[in-house]
């Protein structure tokens, strides 16, 4: 699903026009840009939490040339996903087969 697919989607639930779900869907992802940098994250409950980790600085290898290469130490966003998602996946899959 797509972005789009998906504003339909949120547009068809809620029972609004495809303006006001795109608008939605913007402000909940600017809202979890900005918030990221939080001490804590953002946790929603039944879906999971965002947060941000420090990721050390490394050597890293071409793997086409072999030649060594410094990759500096960076913040890298992280998803956790709930138990109650991770559950619904585990639903979904049982029904599949």
């Amino acid at each position: 699903m797509n972005k789009t697919e998906f504003i339909n989607y949120i547009a068809e639930k809620m029972e609004t026009t495809k303006v006001e779900a795109s608008q939605f869907l913007d402000v909940f992802v600017d809202g979890i840009q900005e918030n990221i940098m939080s001490e804590d994250g953002i946790k929603i409950s039944g879906l999971g939490s965002f947060s941000r980790v420090k990721r050390k600085a490394r050597i890293a290898r071409n793997p086409q040339t072999g030649e060594e290469i410094k990759v500096p130490a960076k913040w890298a966003p992280v998803f956790k996903s709930s138990s109650q998602l991770k559950e619904a996946v585990k639903e979904k899959k049982k029904r599949r087969k």
